[in-house]
């Protein structure tokens, strides 16, 4: 579900406002390989390193969601790493979807249901009713992947999206908001056309809960 783009739970559709551009980091498609940046987590990085060695991302583009650094990591289908970029998370820290949430209203979602699932996803291409193009990450829970959209001033998402502050960066249902230009570049061409592969981290829970096998890689 989400923030800016307003989600038609009833549907596990995703309702979109007036498109704004956002200024935030973003990388340009490399020639040759790259080694990922400084700021990388650990953690990201060990689930980068058993992802690609056990191919586990089954030959897909794939990204990592880095929930407590607010920041997403794209990688093609070989594994290599392509560009990086702050992300807008669900308000709520937690690393489950309230049970029944996809069929809910806004309305009635409370502000404690408001997480980013945690764990590994196959994601699919989308539309909202809008007709904007999305990535489902979680269909039956109605969380996407989008372009961050402006609908109320007093939420100031692109405000956020530039601060330094992971914790500036939860304001959404649960979906995950990608800057415009960087997901114009990376997410679309990868994701927006066929499947993919995207980890999210945990907030709450430990490593080993979702990715116990990564978590026992060096």
């Amino acid at each position: 579900m989400n923030d800016m783009h307003f989600v038609n739970v009833n549907r596990r559709f995703a309702l979109t406002a007036a498109v704004a551009a956002s200024c935030v980091l973003t990388t340009t498609m490399p020639a040759t390989a790259r080694a990922l940046p400084a700021d990388v987590s650990t953690t990201a990085r060990q689930l980068v390193r058993w992802a690609t060695a056990t191919a586990d991302h089954d030959g897909l583009p794939f990204a990592v969601i880095d929930k407590p650094h607010a920041r997403i990591h794209v990688f093609s289908a070989s594994g290599q790493w392509l560009g990086s970029s702050p992300v807008l998370l669900g308000a709520a820290l937690g690393d489950r979807s309230a049970p029944g949430i996809g069929n809910k209203p806004l309305s009635q979602i409370r502000a404690d249901e408001r997480t980013t699932p945690a764990g590994r996803f196959v994601t699919e291409p989308g539309r909202n009713l809008k007709g904007d193009d999305i990535v489902w990450i979680d269909y039956e829970s109605a969380v996407s992947l989008h372009r961050v959209r402006s609908v109320s001033a007093a939420e100031r998402r692109h405000q956020r999206l530039a601060s330094q502050g992971a914790g500036d960066k939860r304001i959404s249902y649960g979906c995950v908001n990608a800057p415009e230009a960087f997901y114009n570049e990376f997410i679309a061409p990868l994701f927006g056309q066929a499947r993919g592969v995207i980890y999210v981290l945990p907030d709450t829970e430990s490593f080993a809960t979702f990715f116990v096998a990564a978590s026992a890689y060096p």
